[in-house]
């Protein structure tokens, strides 16, 4: 199919988009005075109404505020804003990322292998990393010593550090059929106090560096990437450039760079500028996720993620899973005015999940410019944050039920555990612990969502022991954890925050609000080394840099 041009996309700014907008005004105005446990109450088929199952993932939608009527507007809405075209035009290889004059292709990532006989490169690097990883997991991968690779350290930061370390650390119950995978370790801050301790903790004789970065510029990774090869270097110095032959990995877009570094052809892993970092696991950026779960497991994830890819394209919007989890958040945000959501899973292999929706979402969404170069008036991303629920429970969990500001939930659990670890999975008390951990999941959205009448009557109860509810929230059940369930759910997330971006006019793909902090930033060493270039400061950072220098000193 050929890609829809850019400028032949719907306008924002139509009648209909505006009729479709104070529709949702007016309506909202009578669902502020909605209570959710009137609407349970008055409508017992809710959950059947407002519930749907698609990609091995159940999303109930019952104890958001919001109706089928809500849904049936929202739906005209993203109608009116050209989100049919915009999905097409994403699925096409169209420039949705406007601002950098490329399309957005993670999708194509995860695609079945194209007919036998044609050219496909994201194969050919799926084959090369697969080949990477059978040598690593069957021990032929050798240090240059000769001792086979035990621990491995994925060197990078944002997408190349917090997509592959959710779904390692996610899956690590998943073991790959054949060989013995090594511990994967992560890396991602700058200033050393990660890798430091790491190092003092390996072999450098059994060690693997993958120094991931796609533009293999980034500071905060070359620098890390560069103490471990001093480290390396200082164990075997007069192995010389089998150092870097036998224990470094690159993954970049920049293959020229990581020639220049000193990183062999060989094990030089590619992706493209189509992919985005945030969006990039799927790519050999997942190469520590193949190493724990192996390739099989690799290319299930991929399968997963494909799945939520042809249900986004050909599902109808009133049982798409993206379109409406999307809708949703755009209803709280805009209409009920709700600028926080709680993400909170009830699962501790989801540990790192909250994080990694963090960056998806206020990475590609925090955007105060359309793709008309006007400035918003309506918020564009709730502030997200998360932890652990059972964690979060003796947390935050004061401010959710009896706070003052409203937050959107968002509750993840797998239905069935499945646990795979050897051993522990004969231990009858731990699928008691997944029972516990679901009954904590449900009794907090109840909670939260009806408030003192999730209770049984007691009119006695002081005030400070009193529950409001109405506050909204979606569960999302995973009928297991596998890597086919977290490549759906992660894909839909990708979709989610999509149809967010066309409704709010944004481009969801850049991000440059994170450029210019790095730029300072290196013009700020000098100040901090000698004081140069501190006249032009303003006169708190001055002061700071002062202060720190003033302390340096010996």
């Amino acid at each position: 199919m050929t890609a829809v041009p850019l400028h032949d996309l719907p306008p924002r700014h139509t009648d209909a988009a505006r009729d479709a907008d104070r529709a949702l005004r007016e309506h909202a105005e009578q669902a502020r005075h909605w209570h959710l446990a009137d609407l349970f109450a008055d409508d017992p088929q809710r959950f059947e109404t407002l519930s749907l199952h698609a990609g091995g993932l159940l999303a109930d939608f019952s104890k958001q505020r919001l109706t089928a009527e809500t849904l049936e507007k929202l739906r005209a809405l993203a109608g009116a804003r050209g989100l049919e075209t915009w999905i097409r035009c994403l699925f096409d290889g169209g420039e949705v990322n406007w601002t950098e004059g490329r399309p957005a292709m993670h999708w194509r990532l995860r695609q079945p292998p194209r007919p036998q006989g044609e050219p496909d490169p994201v194969q050919e690097q799926l084959a090369h990393m697969e080949r990477i990883v059978k040598r690593i997991l069957s021990g032929q991968w050798r240090g240059c010593e000769g001792d086979a690779i035990t621990d491995v350290v994925n060197v990078g930061v944002g997408g190349s550090d917090l997509g592959p370390l959710m779904a390692s650390v996610a899956l690590h119950e998943n073991h790959p059929r054949e060989g013995r995978r090594p511990r994967v370790h992560f890396v991602s801050s700058m200033d050393g106090s990660q890798i430091a301790p790491l190092l003092d903790e390996l072999n450098p004789a059994t060690t693997l560096i993958v120094v991931s970065s796609k533009s293999f510029t980034t500071v905060d990774t070359l620098s890390n990437a560069a103490t471990a090869r001093y480290w390396l270097e200082q164990a075997f110095p007069k192995r010389n450039g089998a150092v870097l032959r036998c224990h470094f990995v690159g993954v970049s877009a920049k293959p020229e760079r990581m020639s220049e570094w000193g990183i062999h052809e060989d094990n030089q892993l590619l992706f493209w500028d189509w992919v985005g970092g945030r969006y990039s696991l799927w790519s050999a950026i997942g190469l520590p996720i193949a190493l724990t779960i192996g390739m099989d497991g690799f290319r299930e994830l991929l399968a997963g993620a494909n799945e939520m890819d042809r249900h986004f394209q050909d599902a109808p919007w009133e049982h798409n899973l993206p379109v409406l989890l999307g809708l949703v958040d755009v209803w709280n945000l805009n209409f009920l005015n709700i600028t926080a959501r709680a993400v909170l899973p009830y699962d501790g292999r989801l540990k790192h999940w909250p994080s990694y929706v963090e960056q998806l979402e206020m990475e590609s969404n925090g955007k105060s410019v359309d793709r008309d170069g006007e400035v918003v008036d309506y918020h564009t991303c709730p502030v997200i944050w998360g932890e652990v629920g059972p964690n979060a429970q003796h947390a935050f969990y004061q401010l959710l039920h009896q706070g003052t500001q409203p937050v959107a939930c968002e509750f993840i659990a797998a239905a069935r555990h499945g646990r795979r670890n050897g051993n522990s999975a004969e231990l009858q008390p731990l699928e008691e612990q997944h029972i516990l951990t679901l009954a904590n999941c449900l009794a907090q959205s109840r909670l939260l969502a009806l408030g003192d009448r999730a209770l049984a009557e007691d009119d006695g109860t002081p005030i400070h022991k009193r529950y409001r509810g109405n506050q909204p929230s979606t569960t999302l059940l995973l009928d297991e954890l596998t890597p086919r369930h977290l490549g759906a759910l992660v894909a839909l997330y990708e979709h989610k925050v999509f149809v967010q971006a066309v409704l709010w006019g944004i481009n969801p793909f850049d991000q440059w609000g994170v450029e210019m902090g790095k730029k300072i930033a290196k013009d700020m060493i000098q100040v901090l080394e000698s004081g140069a270039g501190a006249d032009g400061l303003d006169a708190s950072t001055r002061a700071l840099a002062a202060y720190v220098r003033e302390t340096q000193k010996p």
